[in-house]
């Protein structure tokens, strides 16, 4: 069975893809901690990741990681997910910490 975030994620996926100049910024929530990885869909391969429980505190490590990798812009895929909330506490907190999307 297919739920609602599952076929807004599928949308979303059909228009964004990362590459390793631009990689794909991906969000998961569990019910206990919030899970972000920057992707390079050409190669399939993750570059950084980071999970926490607190949204804003995984934005700025996550946006730490990416830096160090000489990181700049990455593409914000919500994972389906409505933007507010986690959501947008982390986005919000990955783009104080230095990220442009």
């Amino acid at each position: 069975m297919q739920t609602t975030r599952d076929r807004r994620h599928k949308k979303i996926r059909a228009k964004i893809s990362g590459t390793s100049t631009r990689p794909r910024l991906c969000v998961f929530k569990s019910n206990t901690a919030i899970y972000v990885q920057l992707i390079d869909d050409d190669k399939a391969v993750t570059l950084v990741s980071a999970k926490g429980a607190d949204a804003l505190k995984v934005g700025a490590e996550i946006a730490k990681k990416a830096i160090a990798k000489k990181i700049k812009k990455v593409i914000f895929d919500r994972g389906g997910y409505v933007y507010t909330g986690k959501v947008r506490d982390l986005a919000d907190s990955v783009r104080k910490a230095g990220l442009k999307f």
